[in-house]
């Protein structure tokens, strides 16, 4: 059962952006972006090959959305500090991979760079970015972590940029949470409504780690926004995670041999699909 809002309703974050009540989302990890420790100096036509490739692997296999995400650029900067270099990248790779694809695209700056998020999305004509935390704050890897959204609404307004939807993570992974652990799940995930999020994320602990059942239940009651889960989806738990999430974002499953960092796997992507599509 869904909770009634705590902000003003609006239209499903989900199904207006990709026409569907259950969305696949699958994301593109880019290689290390220049300024980056492991960017070895390719030059920037070899790296959005890399990612075109990716994000056509992606859609031939029917996905029906992409994320770019720079995830090659660990360790991952603090939000004041990401470079300039990083949003130019990001905006052009992202434009990119939309007009070859034509599929709908989000945007997620690492780390928790929702305002260089906003940037590049406006630039690109993305529809969406994620932000790993929106609301509250935490301890990271990268350091303390504090929530973007009362900066994110005010630069997206600014750049009359409303379009652009915020899916937000609850419980963010990669991150100690002892600041908020006053805070219930379901109180943590009615801020993020609060604050004026689309979408809300649940995730495992870090990349590839699923999110429980019972987690993504209390996540699910707490809020009237779709809910995504965001991490360890694979082609043994989508059944279980659709019948009460309304959608997925996936990466590390549908690589080769599933490890995050490896290209896309098209055979991984058809078997994937392919049991979405029998479940829908």
């Amino acid at each position: 059962m869904t909770a009634p809002g705590v902000y003003r309703s609006r239209p499903s974050g989900v199904e207006s952006l990709f026409g569907k009540k259950k969305a696949i989302v699958a994301v593109i990890h880019s290689k290390p972006l220049p300024g980056s420790p492991e960017y070895d100096g390719e030059s920037i036509t070899e790296l959005y090959a890399y990612a075109l490739e990716e994000a056509r692997r992606y859609a031939t296999g029917g996905v029906n959305a992409l994320i770019l995400e720079n995830h090659g650029d660990i360790p991952f900067l603090k939000p004041g500090d990401i470079g300039h270099e990083t949003t130019a990248t990001m905006a052009v790779m992202a434009e990119l991979i939309r007009q070859e694809t034509g599929l709908p695209i989000g945007i997620n700056v690492l780390a928790n760079g929702a305002l260089t998020a906003i940037a590049v999305a406006k630039a690109a004509g993305a529809g969406f970015i994620r932000v790993n935390q929106w609301a509250n704050a935490y301890v990271a890897n990268e350091g303390f972590v504090e929530g973007e959204a009362a900066k994110v609404t005010r630069y997206r307004s600014w750049l009359r940029a409303k379009s652009i939807k915020v899916f937000a993570d609850v419980h963010v992974k990669h991150g100690s949470h002892a600041i908020v652990a006053d805070r219930s799940i379901k109180e943590l995930t009615r801020d993020v409504e609060f604050f004026d999020a689309d979408v809300v994320i649940a995730t495992g602990q870090r990349t590839g780690d699923a999110a429980t059942t019972k987690e993504i239940q209390t996540i699910k009651a707490a809020t009237s926004l779709p809910v995504l889960v965001g991490s360890g989806v694979n082609v043994e738990n989508i059944s279980e995670i659709l019948s009460v999430a309304d959608g997925v974002i996936i990466a590390s499953s549908l690589k080769r041999d599933g490890l995050w960092w490896n290209e896309v796997d098209t055979d991984r992507v058809a078997v994937f699909m392919e049991q979405v599509r029998r479940l829908q």
